[in-house]
């Protein structure tokens, strides 16, 4: 016969059998729980500038706000493609075949470039001023496919209106653009239907790349009663540069973006590149949740807000009337 073992020995080593299940059974339920796959996020840039960089930076921070976190739940994977087109195709191929959740891209060449290459990964596009006519949707109620996004249309129209309070009787407006640009050619047009309205003349003054910003700002001088710079990749990155133009020739410069009158541009009745970058986020939060891109309307900022600088002013000799002070939203200045 077997020998039984004693009462206690036996309960005991019932415990210690059930302890040890019990802790598999909770470093099964942790491990598991740790395993579960970060989604992962794309963003595809086409070019360092502070107008793309306030979008990028607003959206991270409106995702780790409405609770996706870089590092924790997600992991965001940020490609630049510094302006240049074969860089750009080759990252968006690199989001395309990899397993992204949402890619995200910034301008319109970004934008087109994600769209050639994936119609199964959801994309949102920010910073899209013409995305019907750029092709990357066909309907902004209802995009339909894998995309969907935010424009940032802005109205020649409503800038210059703000340029002839601020200095009147301009006659000939120069502008300069990358005709290349979809986002450029769009304000053209409306600078010229403005203009052909209001019996005043554009010259155009067209670049391929950032180098050729100052020759052709140079060129309009003594040409133009203004200049008007679009929505503009290209020429954004030189804004600096045709600010100082501008001011030596006593020439006012202005814009369609926030940053790019920090950059030195007179005024703007523009969009506010924070407020699209959560605009996009928000949107990117309800893709993450489960939403189709397609089913999710894109998106037009319909508030424009006036920002001045004062710094550029002065150095022109101009005066900002006090009812657009009042209605500004920021005045660049020097502390």
């Amino acid at each position: 016969m077997k020998k039984r073992l004693p009462k206690m020995l036996a309960v005991m080593v019932s415990l210690l059998l059930m302890l040890s299940l019990t802790a598999c059974s909770s470093n099964t339920t942790q491990n598991s729980s740790n395993s579960q796959p970060k989604k992962k996020v794309g963003i595809l840039q086409i070019v360092e500038h502070p107008s793309l960089n306030e979008i990028r930076e607003a959206i991270v921070k409106e995702l780790s706000d409405k609770g996706f976190k870089d590092g924790e739940n997600i992991t965001i994977d940020y490609q630049n493609a510094q302006g240049d087109q074969s860089n750009l195709k080759t990252m968006a191929q690199k989001f395309a075949n990899g397993k992204y959740d949402l890619i995200i891209a910034i301008a319109t060449p970004s934008a087109q470039a994600v769209v050639s290459e994936t119609k199964e990964i959801p994309i949102l596009f920010s910073a899209v001023l013409d995305p019907i006519g750029a092709g990357v949707i066909t309907n902004f109620e209802k995009p339909g496919g894998n995309v969907t996004g935010t424009s940032n249309a802005v109205s020649a129209e409503k800038v210059m209106e703000l340029a002839d309070q601020i200095t009147p009787n301009i006659q000939t407006i120069g502008t300069i653009y990358n005709p290349g640009e979809s986002n450029a050619a769009w304000v053209i047009q409306s600078l010229k239907d403005y203009a052909a309205r209001n019996n005043k003349k554009v010259i155009e003054a067209t670049v391929t790349n950032s180098s050729e910003v100052q020759q052709a700002a140079n060129s309009l001088v003594g040409k133009v009663d203004a200049i008007l710079i679009p929505n503009d990749n290209t020429v954004a990155t030189a804004m600096p540069i045709v600010s100082q133009i501008g001011i030596k020739a006593k020439l006012p410069v202005y814009v369609t973006a926030d940053s790019l009158v920090r950059d030195g541009g007179l005024a703007t009745n523009g969009i506010n590149y924070t407020t699209l970058g959560k605009e996009t986020a928000d949107m990117a939060v309800e893709i993450l949740n489960g939403r189709k891109a397609g089913d999710i309307p894109a998106r037009t900022m319909s508030k424009m807000d006036i920002y001045l600088n004062k710094d550029t002013a002065q150095a022109l000799g101009i005066t900002f009337p006090d009812n657009i002070l009042k209605q500004a939203i920021q005045v660049v200045e020097k502390k």
